[in-house]
């Protein structure tokens, strides 16, 4: 046998080695839980979260990691294990102007200088990471360079009325924040600082003025499934 024969052989035996593994990545990314989606779906989440939730499963779009669905129409959270199990879902606050797009170094700019147009929540799919604020809390970063973070509410702020608005059971009234996606204490300290508190996850930000699947690029999904 010569030497280049030797080396065909060995090279197709080690692609032998890795080819039945194959099926099984595409089988793990296909066959999403139908419990998680039930879950999702029994929490009264709208056609889009559902989608979103389905297509990361299906595709395996957040590698393992856990991750977040923030409906921003219906202002509401869910948050997932790396495994697609939903963990808990609640009301968030919001950005107080609509739109899917930030401004450009708004997270540079001191707060009284953001205009009330300009307080939007931005859309689309981000890697965050834990971190601390400048007041030193804890928090998640979803973009770090434009301060926008999921943190728990601060109540000291009466004239906004922003546990109430947390409260109340319309998604109008809980957009009122500079862009960060502001959740009750005891939903952070019990769901996502243990899930998210500690290394990277994925944040899915839905939008609000084009389909989810046209934002993520993701592929039709039957209405007929959860």
């Amino acid at each position: 046998m010569t030497t280049k024969t030797k080396t065909l052989c060995t090279a197709v035996a080690l692609l032998a080695l890795f080819l039945p593994s194959l099926p099984v990545l595409a089988q793990e990314g296909i066959h999403a839980s139908p419990p998680a989606l039930l879950a999702l779906a029994a929490e009264g989440a709208s056609a889009d979260a559902r989608y979103t939730a389905r297509w990361v499963m299906e595709t395996f779009d957040n590698r393992h990691l856990p991750f977040v669905i923030v409906d921003k129409k219906d202002a509401r959270m869910y948050v997932f294990e790396g495994n697609g199990q939903l963990r808990g879902s609640t009301p968030a606050l919001l950005g107080l102007a609509s739109g899917d797009h930030t401004v450009p170094g708004i997270g540079q700019r001191k707060i009284t200088d953001i205009l009330p147009l300009e307080r939007t929540t931005p859309a689309g799919r981000f890697l965050s990471r834990p971190g601390r604020n400048l007041q030193g809390e804890d928090i998640i970063w979803i973009q770090y360079s434009e301060g926008l973070a999921i943190h728990r509410v601060r109540p000291d702020n009466s004239q906004e009325q922003r546990l109430q608005r947390l409260a109340s059971s319309t998604p109008g009234d809980n957009r009122i924040s500079l862009g960060c996606v502001v959740v009750p204490v005891a939903f952070y300290e019990n769901v996502v600082a243990p899930l998210m508190g500690k290394s990277f996850s994925v944040v899915y930000v839905l939008p609000e003025t084009q389909p989810a699947h046209a934002l993520f690029g993701s592929y039709q999904i039957s209405a007929s499934q959860p």
